[in-house]
């Protein structure tokens, strides 16, 4: 159904893809939007995965603060949301830049990876 959308809009010719005035083929494409980050043992990387993906595909063209407001807007409950509010207020504050979404993934990786672990671990001890 997408397709027959793309080709009626002139976006897609039996040659294969083109431009549509400026916009790239993926803004037309239906990506499915990440879960809440809320610090769930085992799950950084799978958020972080789902989160690149989406930026590269609806988010390209956002700039990089956009694009960090946005992923931080899925950082919600617990002590994950209270990680968000002391990284707002840096941002905010200028103490901590990022020139690329990416740097800022790896950020929030670091800082939950770790415990995801650890977590994982006590899960299966139990």
């Amino acid at each position: 159904m997408q397709i027959q959308a793309l080709i009626a809009e002139g976006a897609v010719t039996e040659g294969g893809v083109e431009g549509i005035e400026g916009h790239n083929i993926g803004s037309y494409i239906e990506v499915a939007k990440p879960s809440v980050f809320n610090r769930e043992a085992g799950r950084v990387g799978e958020f972080i995965m789902a989160y690149r993906l989406y930026l590269r595909m609806r988010m390209r063209e956002a700039i990089v603060k956009e694009q960090i407001q946005w992923i931080l807007s899925y950082i919600q409950e617990g002590s994950a949301d209270v990680w968000k509010e002391n990284m707002l207020e840096d941002l905010e504050a200028g103490e901590v830049e990022f020139g690329l979404a990416g740097k800022f993934l790896l950020e929030l990786k670091k800082e939950f990876r770790g415990e995801d672990e650890k977590l994982v671990k006590m899960v299966e001890l139990k």
